[in-house]
């Protein structure tokens, strides 16, 4: 694993290397370190910039990348909260500035990507074992039962505490690190190489049962079983992993379901979510709160009502049809296509898919599973969550999708699939 920080190449990209080595190394952590990073990531490629170097700036693939900040932009012109939406603006603001660094830096990210996502999923596997440490030692210094751990109290938000994370959001990154893991799997002959990479893998798997994200857990449903055979294997192995998969997915589901919190979790929860509305109830459902955007949205359906408006007429529309747990919790709309609706319409909404069709579409050319993985978490969180209103979520679309698009394995690079045997 030495080899991880050892670089051979110039002192400019040695620097870069590093500097993305440790911003990787603080997405699961507190925001400052990340934006800390990202600064000082910002004013090295400023003081190495040369002509010779930089990428193109102006292409389809800079406006797909940036496509999410620029309608945020136009939609702020006509808000009725300019407030909300500079602040708005302000935190979407990554998603402008990261693919510029990548096209005006020198560092050449096919050439270390994988070095750069092995060290990342190995940081995610160590803050889970950490997380795991910690419940541990609450149960005993509690002395409770070690069966605890499997309880609620130690589940989905709960679990994450410690490091100050939305569940949901270290979800995306330990599934982007399991993904990545398994490839290697698949590919290594190596076997104390092999024995970590399962190690990792088993403890992601895991701490995905116990973080309960539902949306990014359908998303490496659909990735481990569907994605991985059809990117990376053919014929009798492709047929083989897909028998083995299956059955181990159906294990992973019985033990899910035999878990009374887990259970609560993955199946009474999201039934509750997609249940309409009833009088009495003290929490509300999503598709409650999704009704009422809704109705907002059809007042005004081609523009949307403005950046960083959202909030406010939330709050307002869920007092008046009496969401009361919603209108006290201030809540957002928790999907972001309803949220890009209620903020700049049909065309916002547009630009918002047609984003996540240029990387599935470069996705399926290349033949790259982590960027189709990538956006299939990205596609299905957007179902549940506002991502692109939190920073973590933020930080995560606009670093990944860069990375992965500027990174995207050419001939020489790409990690081949297995021949017909």
């Amino acid at each position: 694993m030495s080899g991880l920080f050892k670089v051979n190449d110039t002192l400019t990209n040695k620097i870069s290397y590093y500097h993305l080595i440790l911003l990787m190394a603080s997405l699961p952590f507190d925001k400052f370190y990340s934006h800390l990073i990202l600064i000082s990531y910002c004013i090295h490629t400023l003081i190495h910039l040369s002509k010779k170097n930089i990428k193109p700036v102006f292409n389809l693939r800079m406006l797909a990348l940036q496509s999410v900040f620029i309608i945020t932009l136009l939609a702020a012109v006509y808000s009725a909260n300019m407030k909300g939406a500079l602040d708005e603006i302000g935190r979407r603001a990554v998603i402008f500035v990261i693919p510029i660094l990548f096209s005006l830096n020198p560092f050449d990210l096919k050439k270390y990507r994988e070095k750069l996502l092995l060290f990342f999923a190995l940081v995610c596997t160590a803050t889970l074992l950490y997380l795991y440490i910690d419940a541990l030692v609450t149960i005993r210094h509690f002395k409770l039962p070690y069966s605890m751990l499997f309880s609620g109290y130690f589940a989905n938000h709960n679990f994450s505490e410690p490091i100050g994370m939305h569940a949901t959001f270290f979800s995306m990154q330990i599934g982007l690190a399991l993904v990545f893991l398994l490839l290697l799997l698949l590919q290594e002959k190596v076997f104390y190489k092999r024995l970590l990479y399962l190690t990792c893998a088993v403890i992601l798997t895991c701490g995905m049962v116990q973080l309960s994200s539902k949306s990014v857990f359908i998303a490496l449903f659909l990735a481990v079983n569907f994605a991985v055979p059809y990117f990376l294997l053919q014929g009798v192995k492709r047929r083989r992993y897909i028998m083995m998969a299956a059955s181990l997915s159906v294990l992973l589901a019985a033990g899910i379901l035999s878990s009374v919190a887990f259970r609560a979790r993955y199946v009474t929860e999201l039934a509750t979510d997609l249940s309409p509305a009833k009088p009495g109830e003290s929490l509300d459902s999503r598709l409650a709160r999704w009704n009422v955007i809704v109705k907002l949205i059809e007042k005004k359906p081609v523009a949307g009502y403005g950046t960083g408006t959202e909030l406010g007429l939330l709050h307002d529309n869920f007092f008046t049809n009496r969401l009361y747990n919603s209108f006290l919790h201030n809540l957002n709309a928790h999907n972001q296509y309803l949220s890009f609706l209620l903020k700049s319409g049909v065309i916002g909404l547009l630009v918002y898919l047609g984003a996540l069709a240029f990387g599935f579409n470069v996705s399926f050319h290349q033949k790259d599973l982590l960027l189709f993985v990538f956006m299939l978490i990205i596609t299905c969180v957007s179902f549940s969550e506002n991502l692109l209103d939190v920073d973590k979520g933020i930080f995560y679309y606009a670093f990944f999708y860069s990375f992965f698009i500027f990174s995207t394995a050419d001939v020489s690079t790409a990690i081949k699939p297995e021949k017909t045997t």
